[in-house]
């Protein structure tokens, strides 16, 4: 008989005794901020709600704060919240608006959130983590770089009095330094790993089969793989002789090393060779040509086809000389008429024949039960496919449909090659069909490898193997929930499948010693410690509505995720986050500031945007600044004269001035540095663009009446029907301005202050350069 867990807070016979999960959640409140590294399905979310309980409980009147990196997970652990505390909880995200945000906030108990809304609304000052008793970073190992978990870990260092961090992951990666670093950005001082194999586990885990189906390439395949590798290494064996590499043997990553390399030489150099733009050509059709082998070797005819559609589409003279290519053209035929004679990669045949036998399908007939009722039936099996690409997805989903196979195609929200991503509102109810068992199969990219509430599967077949750890696992971690799973592995001999397999079981290997190394929780916990304390000597700064002394910056919201609104906001700056029409920062009614990283400048040089965006900049503002942001601004594919002589069209024929900085913290200083000097030191009220001027005439005498003291787009309405034109507005008394419905006596008053005031620019300009 199973027994339950007692605690005030948990609902009664909701959680089911485990001493493992007990033991983990008593370690966390013991041995402060840790992180649980284990399998999906081991109950990580328990432990969670376990800790959280405790914390609540003992600190009165705290929250508990979860982070999830999307959506359908924040409210998916709001549900299990919900589900076995007491106490009222509820979600966080972007969705929600402001001011349901700050109810929830100040209402709840118990808050899932995704982290960039949490993030913006800090940084609008909203609410703050004072009172939050414990902080859940699930899937802990997006803790690296900008992500918005390293900004909200410092936060809550420095501003919540009863710290304690709790990060959960099936795996934080292989590599000792990016374990590192994510605990060090976390806060991280103990970690905890359970494994399936863990004798306290193991009678609550469901063992997962792995079952490696090994497939030839078809001589057909050969052919055109033949061509392509003569291709390659005609351009391998010129690179060599150019000494751009030492070795024909080369790998992708050696390839990008030496790009990179070349690109550092132009990015130096004054007066590039041109011997190394022919390099960089060539290091770019090796790129090409190496996709076009790994799309041969593991994925099938009509990925390889696609590909090469869009690869004619591109006007650089990489791809034109591979178009030109014998080699290589003569692969691109027989391709063509492979796919005319339905020629496809084993592969497509053997993931058919094994799902015909798992769904107990044959000669193309479908089922004699209904899919509709198959949810009733405990036995009937759910599938998941993985793949890498959405060509071979649709090739696979196309092939299934001709079999008689319900198969539903799930990919991720952005657009790709002309192609629409599917809605999250699409990705919910193609989910919610799968599960209620409208299909048989799941066909998915890797979007449905974690943050995705998906059902429990039997099988798992991955149509390649994946070259990591982390994706391995959680592509595993979908099936073995209810009952023993099961993982199909397709590889195809002598090719990179195999390799990337084998990549993936020695990186896993290695992560489970690094994260038992005692060495290495040693340097962890020390260095969190100080990390800490450093943290919490940094000044919060708190920002009160009146306050009157530090400078306000405004943001545009796509640059929330930089680390420059986080820098600003530790620098005495009010930030506020806004939706801009144009540029990124905005300091004043005058001036506008629009960053660009080295990179980003050179990627918009080449998309022909940046022109546009300079256009559109001095159209709208009087003192347009734009802040190039560090110093590899030659390091790309364009030559060096081509960056120069747009550098020099912004700044002279569009009047634009251009200030250099050295990273996003350089950035932010030069940003708080132009607000103060525009402000004066004082808070003044500017007036944000969140819409392009006005065009058409009537647009423009609305957007003049609006820029009037407290004059809105229904009052600026109401102004110019009652007066007939902008000039009787201006020239209209006080008493007249208030027959108007909607302008009282305060509001004309101020209006005929800024019309008849007259124009201190002079004075204005002493008392600045005073304060400077």
């Amino acid at each position: 008989m199973a027994s339950y867990i007692s605690h005030p807070l948990i609902k009664k016979n909701s959680i089911e005794s485990r001493l493992y999960q007990q033991v983990l959640a008593g370690d966390v409140l013991k041995k402060g901020n840790t992180m649980v590294v284990a399998p999906t399905a081991l109950g990580k979310t328990i432990v969670a709600i376990l800790v959280a309980a405790d914390r609540l409980q003992k600190v009165k009147n705290s929250k508990v704060l979860i982070l999830a990196p999307s959506k359908p997970l924040a409210i998916q652990h709001e549900d299990s919240f919900k589900e076995f505390l007491t106490l009222p909880c509820s979600s966080i995200t972007g969705a929600i608006k402001t001011e349901e945000r700050v109810k929830r906030w100040e209402e709840s108990r118990i808050i899932s959130a995704t982290p960039q809304t949490v993030e913006s609304d800090l940084l609008n000052g909203r609410y703050d983590l004072s009172n939050v008793s414990l902080i859940v970073f699930d899937e802990c190992h997006h803790g690296v770089g900008a992500y918005s978990y390293v900004y909200l870990a410092s936060r809550y260092v420095q501003e919540s009095n009863y710290n304690l961090i709790l990060g959960l992951t099936a795996s934080p990666g292989s590599d000792k330094a990016k374990i590192k670093e994510v605990c060090e950005n976390l806060y991280i001082q103990n970690i905890v790993v359970k494994t399936e194999q863990d004798s306290d586990v193991r009678p609550y885990f469901n063992p997962v089969e792995i079952d490696w189906v090994r497939v030839k390439m078809s001589s057909e395949l050969e052919k055109i793989k033949k061509y392509i590798d003569k291709a390659l290494k005609v351009r391998l064996k010129a690179l060599k002789n150019m000494g751009v590499i030492r070795t024909v043997s080369v790998g992708k990553v050696d390839v990008l090393k030496a790009r990179g390399r070349i690109q550092g030489e132009i990015a130096r150099s004054v007066n590039p060779d041109k011997e190394l733009f022919q390099a960089i050509s060539i290091l770019s059709a090796v790129i090409n040509i190496q996709h076009s082998q790994e799309l041969i070797e593991t994925q099938g005819i009509q990925t390889f086809n696609k590909y090469i559609g869009r690869l004619r589409k591109k006007k650089t003279k990489a791809a034109k000389s591979l178009m030109w290519d014998d080699n290589f053209g003569r692969a691109v035929k027989m391709a063509r008429e492979a796919e005319k004679h339905g020629w496809e990669h084993p592969k497509l045949k053997e993931v058919t024949n094994i799902l015909k036998k798992e769904l107990g399908t044959g000669d193309g007939q479908t089922k004699l039960q209904s899919s509709r009722f198959k949810e009733k039936d405990e036995k009937s099996s759910k599938i998941i496919v993985f793949t890498q690409y959405r060509d071979t997805l649709e090739m696979i989903h196309q092939k299934l449909e001709k079999e008689g196979i319900k198969s539903a195609k799930f990919f991720g929200q952005a657009a790709k090659d002309g192609e629409k991503g599917l809605t999250q509102k699409e990705q919910k109810a193609i989910i919610k069909s799968f599960r209620m068992g409208e299909y048989d199969v799941l066909l998915s990219t890797s979007v449905a490898e974690e943050g995705i509430d998906i059902p429990a599967v039997d099988l798992v077949i991955l149509y390649e193997p994946v070259p990591s750890e982390v994706r391995m696992i959680q592509r595993r971690g979908r099936t073995g929930r209810k009952r023993t799973g099961r993982v199909k592995v397709l590889i195809t001999n002598g090719t990179r499948d195999e390799a990337y397999y084998w990549a993936s079981v020695r990186k896993e290997e290695h992560m489970k010693y690094q994260l038992i190394d005692p060495k290495v929780l040693e340097e962890l916990n020390a260095s969190a410690v100080e990390r800490m304390e450093n943290q919490k000597k940094i000044k919060v700064i708190d920002r009160p509505k009146n306050e009157k002394s530090n400078p306000v910056v405004f943001a545009d919201s796509r640059e929330g995720n930089s680390k420059v609104i986080r820098h600003l906001s530790e620098m005495e700056i009010d930030v506020q986050i806004r939706s801009m029409a144009v540029g990124d920062y905005q300091v004043s009614d005058e001036v506008v500031i629009e960053r660009k990283t080295a990179k980003d400048f050179v990627d918009s040089i080449i998309d022909k945007r940046l022109f546009k965006q300079a256009r559109e900049l001095s159209e709208e503002f009087k003192r347009p600044l734009l802040i190039l942001e560090g110093d590899d601004i030659y390091n790309g594919m364009i030559h060096p004269n081509a960056v120069r002589g747009t550098i020099a069209a912004i700044a002279i024929d569009f009047g634009i001035s251009i200030i250099p900085t050295r990273n996003s913290e350089d950035t932010a200083a030069m940003i708080k540095r132009i607000a103060v000097r525009e402000q004066s030191g004082e808070r003044v009220n500017i007036q944000i663009r969140t819409d392009k001027k006005p065009t058409s005439l009537w647009e423009q005498q609305l957007f003049i009446i609006e820029s009037l003291p407290n004059i809105g787009p229904v009052n600026a309405k109401n102004l110019l029907k009652h007066f007939g034109s902008v000039e009787k507005v201006i020239s209209a008394s006080e008493e007249e301005l208030q027959e108007v419905e909607g302008i009282g006596k305060k509001t004309a008053k101020n209006i005929r202050k800024v019309v008849e005031s007259k124009y201190l620019y002079f004075e204005n300009e002493i008392k600045e350069k005073k304060l400077l």
